[in-house]
């Protein structure tokens, strides 16, 4: 019943397709099989049909298969979404004492830093505290790092309060507040979205050059804007471009009051602290841990000693000398659903994809980066769903748009934090600050939050030493990076970041456009252990190099240079083509419709110059010259130059498909185009089209779809027997070559087979060797080639599998059995020319 409802259904898409005017390319392969003169070869698998698996293309139906998720795909991705599962039913007591210490000790730092940064994003103190409470609290359920700590960060927050800042001169009636929380309700919302769909590889379109650029400028911009704060001033913006707010400081440096004072020794005190403490710990790395862990806290102390301070002086006084931090409320002022005008909408899907970005550049750059270190893997679209997530819930409790900080993972780490638990430790330590240290913050000078930002974000700042890494990898992506910086400078630090991906993916475009490839020549070349040849592994000497011997003759190989030396080799090494009229193609970016045009146009100059007509062009009047054709013509003169008589024929193309993945229609149709032109070039003569190292199923569908894969039919009415070469795997077992290579070892070594026993494939191939010794001429290719498959007895031990498929012998696993392909069907085909 199957079989007639298939006959059905083929019979009717036949029909279907006669009307449509479709032909299927498979029948006409069948159709013409019998009447191809290459079809017979001299190789005993052409008598095997060419329909097998090896030949059976990729199926549309197929790849739709693949892609459709299984039962088991689908619970995979739902279990993924919660990775605590996995770790969760392990917990121990060993984890919980690193993770309490290491989330007290991130704690204790995020208190500060978030009050600091919330006035980053033009908003009150607190709400840097409801967001360092909300991600670390929520972090530990979604996210795959153990040491990140998700929370306000500087770069971040001055996004947010360059929208809040935007929004607040046209929507003056709308709070602060509600204008950030309602972007991290669509910041939140879309990278949520992106880590449901798995799109993590959307980070790798952002290049290290733009991220290291975008967080230099927003260092230096984060840095400047504190500097109002930090000398006390406050007769201009600090939201102006970084440089006019260091110039306006410099105007008005006579304006400083007591707080220049307290700002810049704090700020001193914190460097100093650090340098002296990383020098105690190299001299004393006995106690490096307690050392590390009085580094961590300078922040603390430092912010606890200038309050102390402020308090002294502000004693008694109805209004303080110094700006202070003022009234932070006590608890959550602002817990429910957030509201989201719809007038502020429109104007926030400005500032979403700087804000985006910075969100999942960051994090994951930070995830990884200590993944890598700690030897676990981060999954980058299941950290996207943990921001989305923190971002999401945060807006319940009141807070802004946060994300993973690299200053507090890096004191999570060293502090010894063992699972994403430890952020249940930290949202504790901000929840007891939140409700019992409020007091005590009112007395926090300003100027000691803005040292304390200042000194947080120096070290986001790309050192020298890393920009000459940057120059010896590639000198232009220095450039780039600079533009980026200046831009972030005097512009917007959203301008320096977009400046730098859209540079970055035009220099890409570029490379990819003009991606000519590279012609090779050919080689023979020996692999030398000191001063012998050795085979096909170190222990197998062959000859002593510098003296002709036969056997290191053999172990000689051919391998395939670009012409013109581009890739670093040798210069001395004389490269040629391995036949006359046959070229040999490398693809150095892939081909594809970007690339296809500028690649195949460079081939076809190449070929031009190095070739002349088979046929020479002759014009019997000056009218039939194509007006393309240079110089004039005069009738039956020959266009070619003499010179081009000592150039060989056009005879064979191949292509080394070994950086093409894919191949689209406009690349295949670009190569159709260029066989066609180079058909008419070396008529009446052929050309052969040949393919190595293709490594993708439907590239090898796409370029049989366009008719290549097969040989070119002659047009000067000369067949000759095609030539399949092919390449032929052996298997392993007592038929292997390895078996008989160590039966033949201990064949010549009797004393070696007395101490080992031969297992009942030695002896097999003991014999087969002998019956090779016995045989003067030795096992001669097509003896092995005939004997494929067969008993060791009629096969000289040998068994083997082809590797690739039969209908398309102009595929080739490798450029060696590419070009032996080339020259051996040239050479009969001017045998058969010759024999007429």
């Amino acid at each position: 019943m199957s079989g007639t409802s298939r006959g059905t259904s083929t019979t009717s898409g036949y029909t279907l397709a006669r009307v449509l005017g479709i032909k299927f390319q498979e029948h006409d392969e069948d159709a013409h099989q019998h009447e191809d003169p290459f079809a017979g070869g001299e190789s005993m698998f052409s008598n095997l049909t060419s329909r097998n698996s090896l030949d059976r293309p990729p199926t549309a139906s197929e790849w739709l298969h693949d892609q459709l998720p299984s039962q088991a795909d689908a619970v995979g991705y739902l279990k993924s979404l919660f990775p605590c599962i996995s770790w969760l039913p392990h917990y121990n007591l060993q984890w919980l004492a690193g993770d309490v210490v290491a989330g007290i000790t991130a704690g204790a730092v995020l208190v500060p830093q978030g009050m600091a940064y919330a006035s980053l994003a033009n908003l009150p103190p607190q709400y840097g505290l409801y967001s360092s409470f909300v991600g670390p609290l929520t972090y530990w359920i979604f996210g795959t790092s153990k040491d990140i700590s998700l929370g306000p960060v500087a770069v971040l927050s001055t996004v947010v309060g360059t929208v809040v800042a935007d929004l607040g001169v046209t929507n003056g009636d709308i709070p602060p507040n509600v204008v950030a929380t309602g972007f991290s309700i669509m910041a939140g919302s879309l990278v949520l979205v992106f880590g449901t769909f798995r799109l993590g590889w959307l980070v790798d379109l952002i290049s290290i050059t733009s991220l290291s650029a975008f967080m230099t400028g927003s260092a230096i911009t984060i840095g400047a804007s504190q500097l109002p704060s930090l000398f006390g001033i406050t007769s201009f913006s600090n939201r102006d471009a970084a440089y006019r707010v260091i110039v306006n400081t410099l105007k008005h440096l006579n304006e400083a009051k007591l707080d220049a004072t307290l700002g810049l020794t704090a700020l001193l005190f914190l460097y100093l602290i650090r340098y002296t403490l990383t020098k105690a710990a190299e001299r004393w790395p006995n106690n490096k841990r307690v050392i590390f862990f009085l580094n961590t806290m300078r922040t603390v102390f430092v912010i606890l000693l200038y309050t102390m301070v402020s308090w002294v002086i502000n004693k008694g006084r109805e209004e303080p000398v110094i700006r202070v931090l003022g009234v932070v409320p006590k608890g959550f002022e602002s817990i429910g659903v957030p509201p989201l005008p719809s007038t502020i909408v429109s104007r926030l899907c400005s500032h979403l994809p700087a804000a985006v970005i910075v969100m999942i550049v960051e994090h994951i750059a930070i995830s990884k980066s200590f993944g890598r270190v700690n030897n676990y893997t981060v999954d980058p679209s299941q950290e996207m769903v943990a921001i989305g997530m923190a971002n999401l819930l945060g807006t319940l409790f009141g807070a802004y748009s946060s994300t993973g900080s690299f200053s507090r993972t890096a004191i999570q780490s060293k502090a010894g934090v063992r699972t994403p638990a430890s952020g249940l430790v930290s949202a504790s330590v901000v929840l007891l600050a939140t409700y019992l240290l409020t007091d005590a913050f009112y007395y926090i000078p300003n100027a000691v939050l803005a040292a304390v930002i200042i000194h947080a974000v120096g070290d986001l700042i790309t050192p020298p030493s890393t920009l000459y890494q940057f120059w010896r990898v590639s000198p232009l992506e220095v450039f780039i990076f600079f533009i980026g910086v200046f831009l972030s400078i005097f512009s917007q630090i959203e301008d320096g970041l977009y400046a730098t991906v859209c540079i970055s993916a035009v220099v890409l475009l570029y490379r990819i456009l003009k991606a000519r490839g590279r012609f090779l020549g050919q080689v023979k070349v020996h692999s030398v252990l000191g001063d012998h040849v050795i085979g096909d592994n170190h222990r197998q000497l062959v000859g002593h190099y510098g003296t002709f011997e036969e056997r290191s003759e053999i172990a000689a190989r051919n391998i395939y240079l670009p012409l013109d030396h581009d890739d670093g080799s040798n210069s001395e090494v004389e490269l040629g083509h391995p036949y006359p009229g046959i070229f040999i193609y490398r693809f150095s970016e892939g081909l594809n419709y970007p690339s296809a045009n500028f690649a195949l146009e460079y081939l076809t100059n190449y070929v031009y110059s190095n070739t002349r007509r088979t046929s020479p062009e002759t014009f019997e009047r000056r009218g039939d010259r194509p007006w393309s054709s240079p110089g004039q013509q005069r009738p039956g003169k020959l266009r070619e130059e003499p010179s081009h008589e000592q150039k060989p024929t056009l005879k064979a193309i191949i292509l080394d498909f070994s950086s093409v993945n894919n191949a689209d229609i406009t690349s295949v149709q670009r190569l159709i185009d260029v066989r066609n032109v180079l058909d008419v070039y070396a008529a009446p003569g052929v050309v052969d089209w040949h393919f190595a190292c293709i490594n993708n199923r439907w590239t090898r569908r796409a370029l049989a779809a366009g008719g290549f894969g097969t040989p070119t039919m002659p047009r000067d009415g000369v067949p000759h027997r095609w030539k399949s070469i092919f390449s032929v795997a052996e298997i392993g077992g007592k038929d292997s070559a390895a078996a008989v290579a160590e039966a033949n070892t201990l064949k010549q070594d009797p004393s070696a087979m007395a101490q080992r026993p031969l297992d009942e494939e030695t002896v097999e191939a003991v014999a087969v060797v002998e019956s090779w010794e016995d045989d003067d001429e030795g096992p001669t290719p097509g003896s092995q080639a005939k004997g494929l498959g067969k008993s060791p007895q009629h096969a000289h031990g040998r068994k083997g599998a082809i590797i690739s498929g039969l209908a398309h012998p102009l595929f080739h696993v490798d450029l060696t059995s590419a070009v032996q392909s080339a020259i051996a069907n040239v050479e009969a085909r001017l045998e058969a020319k010759s024999s007429l």
